[in-house]
């Protein structure tokens, strides 16, 4: 049923995922009457849709170590995670019907792995305090309307205006377009004055260049173990442990996403970014050279590097795609490329395709319960702020935590300013 043209709400939640069902869920658990509006057909679409290989919901590590994943802005999230942190997010994923349990690496996991059970039963306490779902309204920006400042949505019955005592934008970043993470928001934020850092692909692939070889032979073959390091902007020397995938462009994968943000960050400073790779973790260059050195009779090359080494596949062809021909006639030379193989990363790959974003509405322009100070009222929260994290539930669970704490924002704006109207003028100074 199509809404009326001038549609009022006590507090309105723009975006449905983790960040605005956690917002509404804050602001409907108060008694407040939510309205919560999504340009998709449904909602949770990223958060399904990251689910499938294993819903991975938070880390167990300690608080010290979980916070400083979030980088330049780890003392901006640290709050959030001070009042919902991810002891918090298991407790209350435990209050949906749901156990979760910790992995081998330390991830937190619900019981069966799937992101859909816990979502349908999300959804249905949202419903049963009250919170109504419109769906396919894309929010367009704000308009005037009799001295009230009004959010402007277009829908599939033509557009609406709706007026709200308090505001949650929880829009997500600029990856994923079709799930909804499009972005498209940046432009009416910033014609509202609101400093936005441009959006930038977080947790993606890079493109190599590589020779037509190795891309025809190669693209799709995992590489592990490796260990790979770098150098980040301040000269301190990242390593990190895991594997990655060769693809037709470069590489992608979960060692590659832990590293993303300052292989990122070189590129745009330098124009690349210089990855190492140790293809023998646990072994030392001086063993990899006498195995190199020791007599190989009729074997070929390869072949010697695969008895000696276990060194074949694909570690043997990055070897050839990036080492200087005359270092494989040298021990010394060919153990120091496989200890640590010089990867020029040109690249990342699209924003579109990365996983998450990093940039969006600066924390500067909020306060400490995440309203922005040019238009009181309206919150932000999830994706759509700047900050960034690896996989490894660091990314969900500062959404969920940002969500909480911008409901929570808005229902004390409400207590404050609303004094029981359902539709109280938004000030004038915000236009």
């Amino acid at each position: 049923m199509p809404l009326p043209a001038n549609f009022p709400c006590t507090a309105a939640v723009v975006g449905g995922g983790p960040a605005g069902l956690m917002a509404a869920e804050a602001l409907s658990g108060h008694g407040v009457r939510v309205d919560l509006f999504d340009a998709m057909p449904s909602v949770g679409r990223k958060f399904l849709i990251a689910g499938k290989g294993g819903m991975n919901i938070t880390h167990s590590e300690p608080a010290a170590a979980f916070r400083a994943r979030y980088r330049e802005r780890e003392a901006d999230i640290a709050p959030l995670l001070d009042t919902f942190g991810p002891n918090a997010l298991r407790e209350w994923i435990a209050g949906l019907g749901i156990a979760t349990f910790v992995g081998s690496s330390g991830r937190v996991f619900p019981a069966d792995m799937k992101a859909a059970p816990l979502l349908r039963a999300w959804l249905k306490r949202l419903r049963e305090t009250g919170v109504r779902f419109h769906m396919r309204h894309r929010w367009c920006g704000w308009t005037l309307e009799n001295g009230q400042r009004a959010l402007r949505f277009s829908t599939p019955h033509g557009e609406r205006s709706v007026f709200a005592g308090a505001v949650v934008l929880a829009l997500g970043g600029g990856s994923r377009a079709k799930l909804g993470s499009d972005g498209r928001w940046v432009r009416q934020m910033e014609q509202a004055g609101i400093p936005i850092a441009p959006l930038r692909p977080a947790n993606c692939g890079f493109d190599v260049g590589w020779s037509a070889h190795l891309r025809e032979r190669f693209a799709g073959r995992p590489v592990k173990p490796v260990v790979a390091s770098l150098a980040d902007r301040a000269g301190k020397r990242i390593r990190q442990a895991g594997e990655f995938v060769v693809t037709a462009t470069g590489v992608e994968g979960g060692l590659i996403y832990a590293l993303s943000a300052p292989l990122r960050d070189a590129i745009e400073a330098n124009g690349s970014a210089l990855l190492h790779l140790d293809l023998l973790p646990g072994r030392e260059w001086r063993y990899v050279v006498d195995e190199i050195a020791h007599p190989r009779g009729s074997r070929s090359l390869s072949g010697h590097l695969q008895s000696r080494l276990g060194l074949k596949g694909v570690k043997v062809a990055l070897l050839r795609e990036c080492v200087a021909p005359e270092a494989f006639s040298d021990p010394e030379k060919l153990a120091a490329a496989i200890k640590a193989l010089p990867l020029r990363l040109v690249a990342p790959r699209p924003l579109d395709e990365a996983i998450s974003s990093a940039g969006g509405v600066m924390f500067e322009a909020l306060d400490k319960n995440l309203m922005l100070h040019k238009l009181p009222g309206t919150f932000c929260a999830g994706e759509m702020l700047d900050w960034e994290a690896p996989t490894g539930g660091y990314l969900l669970t500062a959404c969920f935590a940002g969500g909480r704490a911008a409901g929570l924002g808005a229902l004390g704006w409400l207590n404050r300013e609303g004094g029981g109207n359902p539709n109280p003028p938004f000030p004038q100074d915000a236009s």
